[in-house]
């Protein structure tokens, strides 16, 4: 599954897993504010690794959790979805919106495997200091350079280089940081 080859969700040792994870996904999700000890712990359980000073707000949705690194001091906003069938990465001083979905899953576009429910992913990388506004959705196998911004409602279908912002479905890069900036900056959504 991790190696990105073809394989069957209802296998007994995956779906194990899968149950291990939606008990610990449950605590993490009723965690109360009022308790940051707790929700950090739980999160840490979940999780295969939270950096220090990273936030991720409740409701979560995860696969398995444990294919998921995130750096430090990244901020994840209410709602996220992350299927981690295959390793997901985020780097350090990330920020991510509302309802960001990182989508590791695939299927085979042959109707007969897919019928079989045979299933695969491919991993996805977010670099530091990137910008993910509120409901973008990242596609299986995407990597996005260091410093790039995507824009609310964007969904990334291909690799993003660094220091870019890109908008759209499918998003497309329309300038490089840097370039015709005049005035405040502003971006995407806030997180």
């Amino acid at each position: 599954m991790l190696a990105g080859e073809l394989y069957l969700a209802d296998d007994p040792e995956i779906a194990a897993d899968a149950l291990r994870s939606a008990l610990l996904n449950e605590t993490f999700n009723a965690t109360s504010a009022a308790d940051p000890e707790a929700r950090r712990a739980a999160l840490a359980e979940l999780l295969g690794e939270v950096g220090e000073g990273t936030e991720i707000r409740p409701p979560l949705r995860v696969d398995y959790g444990h294919h998921i690194t995130v750096g430090p001091r990244t901020f994840v906003n209410f709602g996220a979805v992350f299927l981690d069938v295959a390793r997901i990465t985020i780097g350090a001083d990330v920020q991510m919106g509302p309802n960001v979905q990182l989508l590791t899953p695939t299927h085979p576009i042959d109707p007969e495997p897919r019928r079989a429910k045979w299933e695969a992913a491919q991993p996805i990388t977010i670099g530091d200091n990137v910008w993910l506004g509120g409901g973008v959705i990242v596609c299986p196998g995407v990597s996005i350079g260091e410093n790039t911004v995507v824009g609310a409602g964007a969904v990334v279908t291909k690799d993003l280089p660094a220091n870019v912002v890109a908008v759209g479905n499918p998003a497309r890069v329309i300038r490089r940081i840097g370039e015709g900036e005049a005035g405040p900056v502003t971006g995407p959504a806030a997180p």
